[in-house]
């Protein structure tokens, strides 16, 4: 090596960079390479460099540079290779300042949020009441008091509660999910959340009080996976196996619901999944009403039952589970599982990855901004560990561990909060299915089995587990005590090291075996980089270390092998481990315990709790080689330590039973604000005029068989009528005769006033128009001037649309109207009366940005006012918070990013006229200073306040309005409260609109984009730079949406209707 004079160059290059992925000590140790003789490239560019950064190209480079026997080229390889090196190392060392600086800007921020709160809500407090909240604040930071809670004031759910009979709803959307013969591993989306969801509806369901449990994910009906994954519903089981059967009715019980959505024959992995989510959201709601309807039937005495609690299961569906919550208004809890700030954050450390290349990859700002929405809408975050609410969920801005106590302490106090919210979390251990554990001691038959399997004696082997000879015939001598390792074989396990520590342990090696289950592989060659890597780190560690006869790596188990693994194990006096740099929870642990084996453990995470509730081992550095040596060694060669840990084990694993999980989860859940709709959505068919609608009437009778006689005569119309159709039900007999009466009555050349009819007088009716539309034509078209004034063309297409509807009878006495739009009532009242277009042809008018839900014709003041909706009034009510609202905005908007106020000229100024009870509105004056959408939310968010802010008006408004509250939320009530679906509905839209755009595109209802009509809209005051992406929000194809020229004429819009109609069929 003397001669390559350029490695002292490189070399020098990387320790001045002052590279975080090179050991200090032998970096300076190593910089006069000519003076060291010994010096040893491979381990110094591979282990100190490669390794220390995990880039396994690196690692292939180096095998090639090995390979190479002509010196020039090998020279040349291994110069580029230390290019390389030098390049990442400076790359990583940028990305730490990056970081750096981030944070200390993070940091800032989340400062001046708790000032701002302590100042605002210090203002309605007595002096002795200031120094009270600002000591809570202080006080928080207590270790004592750290994350303590007091639920003594909780009721324990217990068979008392037998009769109350619930639904409760579980989302998990991606990966592969079924109820037996989990794939578990096959990918990196189907793991342990699949097993603990699944368990968990079977274990929700056999709980007392529960009635249903519906477990929803993703139809997949593709040829890449099983038929199984394809079928709409499957049963996990029928409830309380020791229930009376009496209760039990017909839809009791666990279920998988699969709701198809996005490309039907295509297996996505869960980054693909984000455009579609609104489509699943819609096709769920759709199940809810329907389930609703029959469990209120068979249980609720005619009156729908409604999920008692929403469950959302990582960020996907925490983000469905939020617009699912909102549109029904009923509680909404979260559980993360893996959170995306965390892995944004240990990404970033790698130092491999921009911000923008992590982003590109794994989609994490959107699933950051979902996990921020679902921290908006939880009433309850449901987490394994405390270490996931300190150091994951505070990474947040919508969770604030200090602020979420000051909240608390004022509303025991009943104090006002105005308007600030922070969900409560709740510490709940995930369960497990002890059922087959049988705890027993050590008896002679232990050996015997042993025995038998390697039929030492010359006697017939036992029946024993296949995998036990699977595992065994690795090993030259099975009978030593095993240490066993089961995870991916993924660099953040951590397996490389413990194989390091075995290695160089030649009492460890002596005294025991290592057994390393590393997943399923076919081909090493065929698995993705990270694990290929690891797997091949481990074989060449066997080799180095001479481990043959000593360690076993199967390349292949069942998900039934795994306790008869944990069984062997045990029956060998060995000890479970899991190195793994950072834990969140450790379910491997509690497995482990469950079959009696002692557990060595990182001290980085969930096993932390595990540990202190067990008692069963020891907790380890996963970065001390020595460290993790030692602890094995002290376990497997101290028996009476072994047979401790083992007991402690066994009589402290109740804690993490499933009815111990499901008994806390539902007495956690009953603590959360109940809220469900309080109207009667099934209207008694005796409320209606059946001479009102020709049409809706017949409508009522649809599903009876009506044959009409050819001879063309009218009288055969009733003597055609199959009565067997109707049955014995009388009034519905009688229903039927007065439609044909009607039908008689019609003469044969009057025109049909039925296809425009609408209420022409101010007198109100009970119910809208609505309940007995069949479609809804929704205009939500953005077009204004420079001003924010309507512009007139908005005027030529809704009559468009009129005519085009009308040119088929039948479709217009099925179709209804609506106009959603950011314009407040009578705004759009004034408009529409100059384009002379009539209120009344309107069925519904979503007004200020989705902020209020009016019906022509319905609620209306004894002066002719129309009232709106107080129904919905009511639904999006959650979280509301209008008094911190305004007065924190108004500070947000006119203090620089620094913290310092701006000049004397607001840029905004509150447009009173636009406003009313649930949306704050104000006027732009200056455009360059208004902040982007995302930053202010994350702004509000800090400061606990909940709600959805948008620019609208061609950016000349901005609107707050409650969380859950929106346009396309909207639509999703009409579908919950008149039973409209909104796979019926067709959202009329321009190219571009208010920030709330890409959520109108998204879902089941059909889009007509009218292309030309809106020159500019709001959407570039939506998101800042790096910030998630519109291609993440909306679908790039769907059959549900259609372009379409803006000034297309009658017989145009509808052929496309027409033709959007299929779609989905």
């Amino acid at each position: 090596m003397a001669g390559n004079e350029w490695i002292n160059g490189y070399l020098e290059a990387i320790l001045d960079s002052g590279a975080a992925a090179i050991d200090e000590n032998k970096a300076i140790s190593s910089v006069n390479l000519r003076e060291r003789s010994h010096f040893n490239p491979t381990k110094y560019f591979v282990e100190e460099v490669v390794t220390g950064v995990d880039e396994t190209d690196l690692h292939r480079t180096w095998i090639k540079v090995v390979a190479t026997r002509n010196t020039r080229e090998r020279s040349s390889r291994l110069e580029n290779m230390c290019w390389r090196i030098w390049h990442l190392t400076r790359k990583k060392k940028q990305l730490e300042l990056e970081d750096i600086q981030r944070l200390a800007k993070r940091r800032w921020e989340r400062e001046q949020g708790r000032k701002d709160v302590t100042e605002d809500m210090s203002e309605d407090l007595s002096e002795g009441e200031k120094g009270d909240v600002l000591g809570e604040a202080v006080s928080l930071d207590s270790p004592r008091k750290k994350f303590q809670r007091n639920f003594s004031n909780l009721e324990v759910w217990s068979e008392k509660n037998k009769e109350k009979k619930l639904y409760v709803v579980l989302i998990s959307l991606h990966g592969l999910v079924r109820g037996d013969n989990m794939e578990l591993g096959r990918d990196s989306d189907t793991g342990g959340q699949i097993k603990y969801v699944v368990e968990l509806a079977k274990a929700l369901a056999k709980m007392p009080g529960v009635y249903r449990v519906d477990l929803f994910t993703r139809q997949i009906s593709s040829p890449e996976v099983d038929w199984s994954y394809g079928e709409p519903t499957e049963m996990l089981n029928t409830g309380p196996e020791d229930g009376d059967g009496a209760d039990l009715g017909e839809s009791c019980g666990a279920y998988i619901i699969r709701i198809p959505f996005g490309p039907r024959d295509k297996y996505l992995r869960k980054e693909l999944l984000w455009p579609h989510l609104q489509e699943f959201v819609d096709g769920a709601l759709a199940h809810i009403l329907n389930m609703s309807k029959v469990l209120g039937e068979q249980i609720g005495g005619g009156h729908p039952v409604w999920p008692y609690v929403i469950h959302g299961h990582y960020a996907d569906a925490g983000d469905s589970a939020a617009l699912l919550s909102g549109a029904l208004n009923v509680p909404m809890v979260l559980t993360g599982h893996s959170l995306g700030r965390n892995k944004l954050e240990q990404l970033l450390k790698q130092g491999r990855q921009s911000k923008e290349d992590i982003n590109s990859t794994y989609k994490i700002m959107r699933r950051i901004e979902a996990e921020e929405l679902s921290l908006d809408a939880a009433e309850l975050v449901i987490t394994s560990t405390k270490q996931e609410i300190d150091e994951q969920w505070g990474l947040y801005d919508g969770f604030d561990v200090k602020l979420e106590k000051v909240l608390r302490a004022r509303a025991r106090r009943g104090v006002n909060c105005h308007g600030r919210y922070m969900p409560r979390m709740a510490v709940i251990p995930p369960g497990m299915d002890f059922s087959n554990v049988i705890a027993q001691e050590d008896t002679a038959e232990v050996d015997g089995e042993l025995v038998a399997l390697t039929n030492g004696d010359g006697a017939s082997p036992k029946a024993l587990p296949p995998i036990w000879s699977e595992v065994m015939r690795f090993l030259t001598n099975p009978h030593k005590p095993m240490i066993l390792a089961l995870s991916r074989p993924d660099p953040k396990k951590n397996i490389t090291t413990l194989v390091k520590a075995f290695g160089e342990c030649r009492p460890l090696r002596e005294l025991a075996n290592l057994t390393l289950i590393m997943g399923n592989r076919d081909d090493i060659d065929e698995m993705s980089g990270g694990n290929a890597s690891v797997l091949t780190t481990v074989l060449k560690l066997i080799d180095k270390y001479d481990l043959y006869g000593q360690v076993a790596f199967p390349k292949h188990h069942k998900q039934v092998d795994v306790p008869e693994i944990y069984r062997l194990a045990a029956k060998t006096k060995g000890v479970f481990i899991n190195p793994a740099f950072i834990e969140p929870f450790g379910l491997t642990l509690i497995e482990a315990a469950a079959q009696g084996l002692p557990i060595v453990a990182t001290k980085n995470g969930g096993p932390v709790d595990i540990h202190r509730a067990l008692n069963n081992g020891l907790l380890i550095d996963p970065h001390d080689q020595q460290s993790i040596a030692s602890a094995l060694l002290k376990l497997v060669s101290e028996k009476n330590l072994w047979h401790e840990c083992r007991k402690n084990g066994w009589k402290n694993i109740h804690l993490f039973s499933w009815p111990e999980h499901c008994r806390t989860y539902l007495t956690r859940v009953a603590a959360c604000r109940m809220r469900h709709p309080h109207w009667q959505t099934d209207t008694p068919t005796d409320e209606f005029d059946p001479q009102e609608s020709f049409n809706d009437s017949l409508k009522d009778v649809q599903d009876m068989s009506l044959r009409l006689s050819v001879d063309g005569e009218k009288t055969s119309l009733t003597e055609s009528l199959d009565m067997a159709a109707v049955g014995d039900d009388r009034q519905l007999q009688d229903q039927v005769q007065r439609v044909l009466s009607r039908m008689k009555r019609q003469e044969p050349g009057a025109p049909d006033s039925e296809v425009d009819r609408k209420p022409t007088d101010n007198s109100p009716s009970k119910y809208p128009m609505l309940r007995r539309r069949r479609r809804l034509i929704v205009i939500a078209l953005d077009c204004y001037d420079s001003r924010g004034n309507p512009e007139k063309k908005m005027i030529q297409i809704v009559q468009e649309l009129f005519k085009a509807i009308k040119l088929d009878p039948q479709i217009a006495r099925l179709t209804g109207f609506a106009i959603s739009t950011a314009m407040p009532i009578s705004e759009l009242m004034e408009f529409l009366k100059s384009g002379n277009v009539k209120v009344n042809d309107f069925d519904a008018l979503i007004c200020s940005s989705g902020s209020e839900v009016y019906y022509p014709g319905t609620y209306s003041e004894e002066d002719g006012k129309i009232c709106p909706d107080p129904d919905y009034a009511s639904h999006i009510e959650y979280r509301w918070g209008s008094d911190g609202l305004r007065k924190t905005i108004w500070k947000l908007m006119n203090t620089s990013e620094g913290g310092e106020a701006k000049s004397i000229h607001s840029p905004i100024e509150e447009d009173v006229k636009s406003n009313n009870s649930h949306c704050i509105s104000f006027l732009i004056k200056d455009l360059s200073r208004a902040k982007k959408v995302d930053n202010m939310r994350q702004k509000l968010r800090m400061r606990g306040l909940r709600c959805h802010v948008m620019y609208c008006r061609n950016s000349t408004r901005m609107q707050v309005i409650p969380l859950l509250a929106s346009r396309s939320q909207a639509l999703r009530y009409l579908f919950v409260r008149w039973r409209l679906n909104v796979a019926n509905m067709f959202v009329i839209l321009g190219e571009t609109g208010d920030t709330d755009y890409e959520e109108l595109i998204g879902g089941t209802h059909k889009t007509l984009v009218m292309k030309g009509v809106t020159e500019k809209g709001s959407e570039e005051l939506l998101r800042t730079a790096g910030s998630y992406l519109r291609d993440d929000m909306i679908p790039g194809e769907s059959p549900f949406l259609a372009h379409l020229n803006g000034d297309a004429r009658a017989e145009g819009i509808a052929n496309t209707l027409r033709q959007l109609s299929k779609a989905g069929m």
